[in-house]
């Protein structure tokens, strides 16, 4: 398994800040991403590296230990392999922080998961939940004992956490099937119950508690129950007006009509295309499109005398 430099993948500096590896990751997804090139596996391939590589760098406590590991990432490797990051990884109040990501196949679509490298150090396992003082038992007055509590991180998509999904993981051997309702939310966690470790002299099994982590979309940004996206425009087609056809997260085609003289950075607000409100799945937030100016490059000579001259006759005065 070789080490995996995602500030290369992703073409930043090590020092690169949050909005830097955001736009990079996000020009380099627009780039590669599936829908934009079908078919071609060595695309497929990149979009999943960058993917990952933005996992672990947009999250800061991700990122920190991928910068903890550098050189040493073999040495790290040997740790994980028995469960503990170490010192500056593993408990946490008493508890062991370990992480499954459900089945990382799933994640990208049936184009396959995260790497080796990011399963070892960022996935497999369960944390077991409850003080150290308790170890996460229930006592009985007959002598038994619920089951340990387990948590666990599942990993999801922007699209799955738009219209749901359907989830099977592995838990002592156990298949456990978890629905996942429309409009779910970043940190939101669900409890299974009794799906936890075994209990002891017939006490129940301890509960399952699962955190979603909602991984970040190229296109989309969440706010709430709001999508944005930033659409680019050219400077011809802001001033005449034109309708731009976009793909929504669940598949529909979406003509946007933008209209004469529209001004740079306006956002045009188009109602019920959001994410479904968890607490009333037939209502949805808005998507909000973010209209991004580009002017033309490799303009010919006699066009850009033209474009001098009308410069000339609409510049703004001082």
């Amino acid at each position: 398994m070789e080490y995996k430099d995602y500030y290369k993948i992703l073409g930043v500096d090590k020092n690169a800040t949050q909005e830097e590896i955001r736009k990079a990751y996000r020009k380099l997804a627009l780039k590669y991403h599936p829908d934009r090139n079908p078919g071609d596996k060595a695309a497929e391939e990149k979009f999943k590296e960058i993917t990952e590589a933005n996992e672990v760098l947009s999250d800061p406590e991700k990122r920190k230990k991928y910068d903890q590991l550098g050189s040493n990432w073999k040495y790290y490797q040997n740790i994980n392999a028995g469960g503990n990051w170490g010192a500056g990884f593993g408990n946490r109040g008493g508890r062991r922080a370990y992480h499954f990501s459900g089945d990382f196949g799933d994640i990208f679509g049936g184009m396959g998961g995260f790497s080796d490298f990011f399963k070892s150090f960022f996935g497999g396992g369960f944390a077991e939940a409850g003080s150290p003082f308790t170890s996460g038992y229930a006592h009985r007055s007959n002598g038994s004992r619920k089951g340990q509590d387990y948590e666990t991180t599942l990993h999801l998509t922007l699209q799955e956490a738009l219209t749901g999904t359907k989830r099977q993981i592995n838990v002592d051997g156990r298949k456990i099937n978890i629905n996942i309702k429309p409009g779910i939310k970043e940190g939101q966690k669900l409890r299974v119950k009794n799906q936890g470790g075994k209990g002891f002299n017939g006490g129940e099994r301890g509960d399952l508690y699962i955190k979603i982590h909602i991984i970040a979309d190229p296109f989309f940004e969440r706010q709430d129950d709001d999508l944005y996206y930033t659409m680019d425009v050219d400077i011809f087609s802001a001033a005449v007006g034109t309708t731009k056809k976009i793909k929504t997260l669940d598949g529909k085609t979406l003509g946007v009509r933008i209209p004469t003289h529209t001004d740079s950075n306006k956002i045009l607000r188009i109602k019920k295309m959001g994410m479904p409100k968890a607490e009333h799945p037939n209502e949805r937030g808005d998507l909000f499109i973010r209209l991004n100016f580009i002017v033309p490059k490799n303009i010919s000579k006699e066009d850009f005398e033209l474009l001098k001259k009308l410069k000339e006759k609409y510049s703004l005065k001082d």
